[in-house]
C-alpha cells in the first residue's frame, strides 16, 4: 500500500509559487541594494580621466583623498550641465583650479 499524501506537508498550486517568487524577487533585490552601497564604497570612482575641460564650465568640485577604496587622490567636477568628469589631480590645469578654490575659500 503506497502512503497516502498529506496536503498540509506538500503546499502547493500557484498561491504557493507565488509566495515562493516573491520571497526570491525581495531576498535578490535586498541582496542587490546592499550591494550597490559596497561596491561604489571599495573601488575608485575615477576610472578614466578627461582632458581639456574648459575652467568656466565647472560647478563645483568634489575631492576624495587616498582611502581603503581607492589608493589615488580623485578630482570629480560636476559641469555647469550636471554632468560629472573626474580630472586628473595631477594635472597643471587642476592643481591651479584647487589652488584658486582653497584661497577663496580661505578668504571668506
Amino acid at each position: 500500500m503506497a502512503p497516502a499524501a498529506c496536503p498540509a506537508a506538500a503546499p502547493s498550486g500557484p498561491r504557493f509559487l507565488r509566495t515562493a517568487m516573491l520571497l526570491l524577487l525581495l531576498l535578490a533585490a535586498s541582496r542587490r541594494a546592499a550591494g550597490a552601497a559596497a561596491l561604489t564604497e571599495l573601488r575608485c570612482q575615477c576610472l578614466q580621466t578627461v582632458q581639456g575641460i574648459h575652467l568656466k564650465s565647472i560647478q563645483s568640485l568634489k575631492v576624495l583623498s587616498p582611502g581603503p577604496h581607492c589608493a589615488q587622490t580623485e578630482v570629480i567636477a560636476t559641469l555647469k550641465s550636471g554632468q560629472e568628469a573626474c580630472l586628473n589631480p595631477a594635472a597643471p590645469m587642476v592643481k591651479k583650479f584647487l589652488q584658486k578654490r582653497l584661497s577663496k575659500g580661505s578668504s571668506n
